[in-house]
């Protein structure tokens, strides 16, 4: 983890009771597993797969942060860092940038096993944590987490936010001739999962240009994603969002 002192998440920053968990909830997270795990097999990125084993995820029992953490560190610095809910931004971008990322510890009841309006820990460990195994993906996410923390324009932190959506929400990637997941958005969601899997969303080449200025909607099922061919493209496009920023053309 790293040494640096948080000071806008600070108040944000809890510890996970662990213990505090119950069987029903223990079930809900296999469900929810059962449920994603064999579409994710065939259709989630080689570096989410790989991830996943790497950071010692359970089938049938919600994970410890800490375990977790320990796992994660020696290979990229990254942390799962226990928060009490959704972050504002300055606090959710110093997080990024000091590798350290807010996961939340509540769990979706069986009735919300879909959606749930806020991220839980199933989206959170389940649906990011598995990439930040991956060395290029976790430089582009402190990457992304340094530059947003210095940038105080509102027009160019909503074009940094698209890129983030359409890549760490809501990223594909061409792998062996075929579109694979990798985005949280795609890999906790079986519906959105389905939508693209089933043909029923666009996919464009990955281009900086048209991802900044394609706007988000949170409210329907995705009809326009945007595929890389490598992570190395995801960290190149932040460092040209940066660049682009400085000079007030993103």
């Amino acid at each position: 983890m790293s040494t640096e002192v948080l000071s806008a998440a600070a108040p944000y920053l809890i510890e996970q009771n662990y213990d505090a968990y119950t069987e029903e909830q223990h079930a809900v997270w296999a469900e929810l597993v059962g449920r994603m795990l064999p579409e994710l097999e065939r259709h989630a990125a080689r570096e989410y797969l790989e991830g996943f084993e790497i950071i010692g995820l359970r089938r049938d029992r919600l994970p410890k942060l800490a375990d977790i953490s320990a796992r994660l560190k020696p290979r990229t610095g990254w942390s799962s860092t226990a928060v009490s809910g959704f972050l504002p931004a300055p606090a959710f971008f110093e997080m990024l940038a000091t590798r350290r990322f807010p996961t939340t510890t509540w769990l979706r009841n069986r009735e919300h096993l879909e959606y749930t309006p806020e991220p839980d820990i199933f989206h959170d460990v389940f649906g990011h944590v598995p990439m930040h195994a991956h060395a290029v993906f976790a430089d582009f996410l402190e990457h992304y987490g340094r530059v947003c923390a210095q940038t105080a324009d509102a027009a160019v932190l909503e074009k940094l936010g698209r890129l983030f959506w359409y890549t760490v929400e809501f990223g594909v990637i061409r792998q062996g001739g075929e579109v694979k997941v990798y985005g949280s958005g795609l890999i906790s969601s079986h519906g959105e999962c389905l939508n693209v899997m089933g043909g029923h969303c666009a996919i464009h080449d990955f281009a900086l240009e048209e991802v900044v200025n394609t706007p988000v909607k949170v409210d329907e099922l995705h009809k326009l994603l945007f595929a890389v061919r490598s992570f190395d493209e995801i960290y190149e496009a932040m460092q040209e969002a940066e660049r682009r920023a400085l000079c007030n053309t993103l």
